[in-house]
């Protein structure tokens, strides 16, 4: 064995063993979550409630559990609450690592094409417009608004990149920012012409984000869309790599970026939306976290991609965490916390010497 072949081996394991402190974590941070808030329960008894409820009685035992409340607590509120935030993380950190690599810029984040700006214009319609005589649409109200808002822009901003030639990456976000500043100049345009007082504070917290509407009942459509995001996206690290190659590179190779980018951007605007239909804006964690892993793992994507959805994944349980715990009997929107977090770990990335995007 050679001394390349050896660092190689070395390079692969250290990658393996991150991987499963990743996973680690993730675990020890959600029982810690559904642990505290203003009914403190103690760390063993929770993680009790969970092997019990997790293997159908087979692990854990509930004889320790004080307090039968404990119960509906864990397994009925938070508990879908910590699920939400790492199906939430995950997908932004997913949708994040694929922009940048689609338009080739390290600014890019899942709201780069104009997304955030569609799904608001269509949250603010649903909550101060309203959908009139529409039953059907009323009851789904601001989530449907939202994902209605998001698809549409995508699709606005696919077709007009498309215009004239292919879509080219800066023809993506030149299009994406046009777009966005047109569905927020229809938005406050609403705002401004709102008589009400209520749906303005309500539109003002759901474009910070907030996990509080959690439930069993939403999480079916939330992991489907972005469990099979996350699988699809695992396997697509050449054209990923290509993708920050350039075009000429891969018409050497034979691959036809102007597709891919695309279908791309189809893909992660489906899961985008869903995410902000449930969840409201939440900025920086689609961003941040494909640099923190690329200066951990490397610009390859066939590492990055699985240390992303983790490391993202964990980041947004604390991220609740916090918005729950910093403030006694307030919650915050998760995101305030996930910018506060976010802005001086960019800046550090930024100022620190030696990173390259892609490099």
């Amino acid at each position: 064995m050679n001394k390349q072949e050896a660092n190689r081996i070395g390079t692969g394991n250290i990658y393996y063993v991150i991987i499963l402190l990743l996973i680690a974590s993730i675990l020890i941070s959600a029982v810690f979550s559904v642990s505290i808030g203003q009914v403190s329960i103690p760390f063993k008894q929770s993680m009790d409630i969970l092997l019990h409820t997790i293997s159908n009685g087979k692990l854990g035992t509930l004889d320790s559990v004080e307090s039968e409340s404990y119960l509906n607590i864990i397994l009925q509120v938070r508990m879908p609450r910590v699920v939400f935030a790492l199906l939430i993380g995950v997908g932004l950190a997913l949708c994040g690592a694929v922009m940048q690599a689609v338009v080739q810029n390290p600014l890019a984040d899942p709201y780069i094409l104009g997304i955030s700006s569609g799904a608001s214009l269509g949250a603010t319609f649903a909550i101060l417009v309203g959908f009139g005589s529409s039953a059907l649409l009323a009851q789904f109200g601001v989530a449907f608004g939202a994902f209605a808002g998001a698809m549409f822009t995508s699709m606005a901003v696919l077709i007009l990149s498309s215009i004239g030639g292919k879509a080219t990456s800066v023809k993506l976000v030149l299009s994406g920012v046009v777009i966005g500043a047109l569905c927020s100049s229809f938005s406050s345009l609403i705002i401004f012409f709102a008589n009400n007082a209520e749906g303005i504070k309500t539109v003002t917290f759901w474009s910070m984000g907030s996990l509080a509407s959690a439930s069993w009942d939403k999480t079916p459509i939330l992991t489907f869309v972005i469990v099979l995001g996350a699988v699809l996206f695992l396997f697509q690290h050449r054209v990923l790599n290509t993708m920050l190659l350039g075009d000429e590179s891969a018409i050497t190779l034979g691959i036809n970026l102007s597709a891919y980018r695309k279908l791309y951007m189809i893909l992660t605007s489906l899961i985008t939306g869903t995410m902000v239909a449930y969840a409201g804006m939440i900025g920086f964690v689609g961003l941040i976290i494909p640099h923190i892993t690329r200066g951990i793992f490397g610009a390859d994507h066939k590492r990055l991609m699985l240390g992303t959805l983790l490391l993202g994944g964990l980041f947004m349980i604390w991220a609740d965490i916090l918005s729950r715990t910093l403030i006694q009997n307030v919650e915050l929107p998760i995101g305030i916390i996930t910018s506060v977090i976010g802005s001086p770990l960019f800046i550090y990335m930024i100022v620190k010497k030696g990173y390259n995007f892609g490099g």
